[in-house]
Formats: structure tokens, C-alpha cells, sequence
């Protein structure tokens, strides 16, 4: 019996160890990153750690579950994210900035543009996006709109002048955007209003 001792306090402090993997949130984390470092879905992530948002700061130390190892999460300097995005997660990462009165030129909560609204919502989800329309529009690929997707950028035309407002999918045929008609970020029906419908460009997905 003495000399199992020994082999049952190992295997019980492996257990132990395999059980309270956690992650301490660095300077330049967002939650999908760390979730996609350590093969985990971001909103699985969010329910393990009972997160109401995607809000995370340095020094919080993140509960992973039991993985085997907690990786540093690796810089996303690419534009494209190798994981796909719930629609849960993308509804969860616009919604953090619905609200946010509309402002040309605008990247933050004093004010926001389409551009800006839309660089800020997938800054979350780890992906860096330019601050403009056009730019927002050479990204990713192009995707039919009987083939959306939560997390897809969508396009207009509402100057009659090419793409100059952008917005996200987020399912259910609406979309999240800084809406400078009502003045601020709201999610509202993308095709099933006859505004949007009559200027739609196309969609690109730079996600997945």
C-alpha cells in the first residue's frame, strides 16, 4: 500500500493540473484570439467563463476548460481569420457598439462611421479591417447573398457613385451598421428593406 502511495499522489496532481488550465489576458488579447491559440470556439469560451460580452482585460485570468496547454494566442496580422465566427459571436461582438451615434469619420464611442463601425466590430473577432468602404471592399471574397453568413461584410450604393456604406450580417436577413438616417449603430432588415435592397453591392467574407 505504501508503495502505491506515491503513483496515486502523481496521478492525482496530474488531474489536477489537466483540470485548471487557465490563461492570463496579455496587453493586445481579444477573446476569439485567445480561444483560436487554444482550439476553441469563442462563444464556448465566453459560456465557460460565464462572459456577458467579449470584454476581457489585461491581467484576467480566463478559465480554458481543461486544454492541455494554454498557448499565447499568436498576432492576427492577416486579414482573414482561420476559424470560423457563430452568429452568436458576431451578434454578440456588433452589439458592443450598437448605440454610438454616427459620425463621419468616426472610429470610437463619441461617434462612428459605417467604415469605422465595421473595423471595431471585427477588431473583436481578432481581424484587422481598413477604415474605409472601398478598402473594406477589396477584402476577403466575394459571396452570393443567397449564400450569407453571420460576419459577412455587406456593400451598398448610396451616392450613386460605387460602395460607399458597408455594414455586417449578423443573420436572420439583418445587418448591423452606423446608420447616418438614424443617426446611429442599429441592426435593422438588410434586403427585406427596399432601401437597402435597391443599393445592395454585394458581400464579402473575410472570416472562415
Amino acid at each position: 500500500m505504501k508503495a502505491m502511495r506515491p503513483l496515486l499522489i502523481a496521478l492525482a496532481l496530474a488531474s489536477t493540473g489537466a483540470s485548471a488550465a487557465t490563461y492570463t489576458v496579455r496587453s493586445g488579447d481579444t477573446l476569439s484570439k485567445i480561444a483560436a491559440a487554444n482550439r476553441m470556439e469563442p462563444a464556448a469560451l465566453m459560456r465557460l467563463n460565464r462572459l456577458s460580452s467579449t470584454t476581457i482585460a489585461v491581467g484576467q485570468k480566463l478559465n480554458l476548460g481543461g486544454a492541455a496547454t494554454a498557448q499565447p494566442p499568436t498576432s492576427r496580422l492577416n486579414t482573414a481569420a482561420p476559424v470560423s465566427r457563430g452568429g452568436a459571436f458576431v451578434r454578440t461582438a456588433a452589439t458592443r457598439f450598437l448605440g454610438i451615434r454616427y459620425a463621419m469619420g468616426g472610429v470610437g464611442g463619441g461617434g462612428i462611421d459605417c467604415s469605422g463601425f465595421t473595423m471595431q466590430v471585427f477588431a473583436q473577432m481578432g481581424v484587422r479591417l481598413p477604415h474605409s468602404a472601398i478598402g473594406q471592399w477589396n477584402m476577403g471574397r466575394a459571396v452570393s447573398s443567397r449564400n450569407l453568413q453571420p460576419g459577412d461584410l455587406v456593400f451598398f450604393n448610396t451616392m450613386g457613385r460605387g460602395v460607399s456604406h458597408v455594414g455586417v450580417y449578423v443573420g436572420d436577413g439583418m445587418m448591423a451598421n452606423a446608420n447616418s438616417y438614424h443617426g446611429r449603430t442599429i441592426i435593422e432588415p438588410m434586403l427585406g428593406n427596399p432601401y437597402w435592397a435597391s443599393r445592395f453591392m454585394g458581400a464579402r467574407r473575410v472570416m472562415g
